[in-house]
């Protein structure tokens, strides 16, 4: 069974690879090709849709339990959701862009380094102390909630929803259907 790491890092690893294709490309100032600039908006969807579920099951799961089992735990949740609630936004504004404006462009070169540092963060100055208070069976609980909530969570960022896991878990599902539906009728995902 996989820990609360390895499905967290998993993750990260694939926001990685996203932020690494958008950074290695061409973007409209050095001259894209609509093949260039429609895959890159496709990995920008894909990042949009990943972060989301990804940020929505850690606000519900994992940043409750580094609040409640670590000792500064309170600061570095409230630091790290609030790197994410700029995450948000950003990605909420990005998803309203076509592709091939520079505004697109600009707000992808302002998320990269944003995420970079907030996986930094996670991997660096919160898991370190958590693994110290977590049990093998206790980190492998989370990771089955975790992964279970991202199956049910949201694919679009909701920067006006409150990041508290009674909120989440009560609407959460409900915003996850609508998103959902929007992103079949869209063709989306």
């Amino acid at each position: 069974m996989t820990d609360v790491f390895e499905v967290l890092g998993g993750d990260h690893a694939a926001v990685k690879r996203m932020l690494d294709a958008l950074e290695s490309s061409p973007d409209n100032s050095s001259g894209a090709t609509e093949a260039v600039v429609a895959a890159r908006k496709a990995v920008a969807e894909r990042l949009i849709i990943g972060s989301s579920a990804h940020e929505t099951a850690e606000e519900q799961y994992f940043w409750p339990t580094v609040r409640q089992l670590m000792p500064s735990g309170n600061d570095l949740a409230d630091e790290a959701i609030e790197q994410e609630s700029e995450a948000k936004n950003m990605l909420y504004e990005l998803g309203k862009l076509g592709g091939g404006r520079h505004e697109f462009d600009a707000l992808v070169d302002t998320l990269i380094p944003a995420c970079r540092a907030h996986i930094e963060f996670e991997e660096s100055r919160v898991w370190p102390g958590l693994r110290k208070v977590l049990s093998q069976g206790e980190s492998q609980e989370l990771g089955k909630k975790i992964a279970q909530a991202k199956q049910h969570s949201p694919t679009r960022p909701h920067p006006l929803t409150p990041p508290t896991p009674a909120v989440l878990a009560t609407l959460g599902p409900a915003v996850a259907v609508v998103d959902k539906l929007r992103d079949a009728v869209a063709g989306r995902g």
